[in-house]
């Protein structure tokens, strides 16, 4: 009986008690509550828009904000409100996926460099040294006109220029933990380098790496929007904050609600999404917990 009572509840209780730590924290709770208004208003854009964000209607061009446009219209007389709940699909969307691939990518090659043999080592070292010379906004630029500007682009590019960010840090975390006498130990009984890497080194880097990525997601979100901007991301009749933008840069004179409407989710997609971040690290973390 005590056998069943031992290991889920302590890691139920362990979880449920770091959520209350996270909520506890005033930094935490504010990003918890931006992160969720944001999906939800992502998830529920179907129902939440009071317009087709790709609908025109010209003669109701560039409206200022009223009871019928919360946020006025573009140029085309879209409703910028729908467009805007819209984009946070686009936003989320490259965001979680770039995320997810980066990491996975990162992890597996990060784990072959740390823990294979020393040529592999440098081969991939050196592949993560070239792709991380080029700045995203240049290697998007020149591969941008190549395969073309859309939503596959847009997250290929992140991906690609993502992935040594989190291999280097796999890497240096898997030839830290080789080095440790438990490995050794494991090696010594003739266990296979795979097994221990899967086993007994993954589990314990995983974390601090998820966390990492969960900090990273507003740098995606932004990148998807700068791209858009500058006609290598998303295009027309889809919509991106990064689009609102552009329109409300072309039409500045004209407009001020473009701008707003673009750069405020912007703004609290990056709060909400660093917030949450720095919190989870705090909270979950034992040895930035203790002050280590």
């Amino acid at each position: 009986m005590s056998a069943l009572d031992t290991s889920p509840p302590k890691r139920s209780n362990a979880f449920f008690s770091g959520l209350m730590r996270l909520m506890r924290d005033p930094m935490g709770a504010v990003g918890v509550v931006l992160v969720t208004l944001l999906v939800l208003s992502a998830l529920f854009a179907g129902v939440l828009a009071p317009f087709d964000p790709a609908a025109i209607d010209v003669p109701n061009k560039l409206q200022s904000p009223s009871a019928t446009h919360w946020l006025g219209t573009d140029q085309l007389g879209r409703d910028v409100l729908s467009r805007a709940l819209y984009g946070g699909q686009i936003a989320l969307t490259v965001a979680l996926v770039s995320t997810a691939l980066s990491v996975g990518i990162g992890v597996v090659l990060g784990m072959v460099a740390g823990f294979g043999p020393r040529w592999l080592d440098n081969l991939i070292v050196l592949s993560f040294d070239t792709v991380r010379a080029y700045p995203v906004i240049i290697l998007a630029l020149a591969v941008g006109p190549i395969f073309g500007a859309g939503l596959k682009t847009v997250i290929g590019i992140l991906v690609v220029t993502s992935i040594p960010y989190y291999g280097r840090i796999v890497r240096t975390s898997v030839i830290s933990a080789s080095k440790a006498d438990y490995v050794e130990a494991l090696m010594a009984m003739g266990m296979s380098r795979v097994r221990i890497v899967a086993r007994h080194i993954l589990p314990n880097i995983i974390g601090p790496i998820l966390i990492l990525a969960s900090m990273d997601i507003p740098v995606y979100i932004a990148a998807e929007a700068g791209l858009s901007f500058l006609g290598v991301g998303v295009k027309p009749p889809q919509s991106s904050w990064g689009l609102i933008l552009d329109d409300g840069y072309k039409f500045i004179r004209q407009t001020y609600w473009l701008v707003i409407a673009g750069a405020t989710p912007l703004i609290i997609a990056t709060l909400g999404f660093t917030f949450l971040g720095e919190a989870l690290r705090d909270t979950f973390d034992p040895k930035l917990r203790e002050g280590v």
